[in-house]
């Protein structure tokens, strides 16, 4: 099983927290100022921004349940293997794009309410990011056509939009982006939310 962790980093970590909760996510543990998860569909991490990591950036991780078969279905990719001080073992890999992805054991089923992280992956090479999600036990729900944009499901939780950098802005360009993806009442939520800035995009 994998649960898809998406993280955002911010100098209000307050402001997200409360956020977390309008969205139906719960925290399966006392938050801190400096870290904080929620389970919903998927996991929201927030964490207070540093200068290696400032406010408004978004990492990808990925929790899996054997760290082990993990590194095996990435063999011949650019993967290596370390440690996080507090966290214990983890896996880093790096796309062609030199983008990183970080994986992690311990996946838990956080595939729950009607919101779900959707953190949204941007390169120039799609197809090798979706070969990626896939060896770590994501499926595509959505391909387009063209190849410009694929839905990866976890099943412990959760989703990564893979996108064509190209047609970016000047200076956004490959990178990760944060989104949530929500079914039924869109208004509903949005109204739930009320005095917090939520955009309501429809996906047909």
């Amino acid at each position: 099983m994998t649960t898809v962790q998406q993280i955002v980093y911010t100098d209000a970590p307050e402001r997200w927290r409360a956020l977390a909760a309008a969205l139906g996510f719960v925290a399966p543990y006392p938050p801190t100022p400096e870290w904080a998860e929620f389970d919903g569909g998927g996991v929201l991490a927030v964490h207070h921004a540093t200068g290696a990591h400032p406010a408004g950036g978004v990492d990808l991780n990925l929790l899996v349940a054997d760290l082990d078969a993990a590194e095996r279905a990435l063999e011949g990719r650019d993967v290596t293997r370390g440690v996080m001080d507090g966290v214990g073992e983890m896996l880093t890999v790096r796309a062609a794009s030199g983008l990183t992805v970080t994986v992690f054991a311990g996946a838990r089923d956080a595939a729950s309410g009607e919101v779900a992280v959707q953190p949204i992956w941007f390169q120039d090479d799609v197809d090798e990011a979706r070969r990626i999600l896939e060896a770590l036990g994501l499926q595509a729900s959505i391909l387009a056509g063209g190849g410009g944009w694929a839905e990866m499901r976890a099943p412990g939780g959760g989703s990564v939009g893979v996108h064509s950098a190209s047609g970016r802005s000047e200076g956004e360009g490959q990178g990760f982006g944060f989104s949530f993806e929500a079914v039924g009442d869109l208004e509903g939520l949005a109204g739930g939310a009320e005095g917090r800035r939520i955009r309501c995009i429809r996906h047909r």
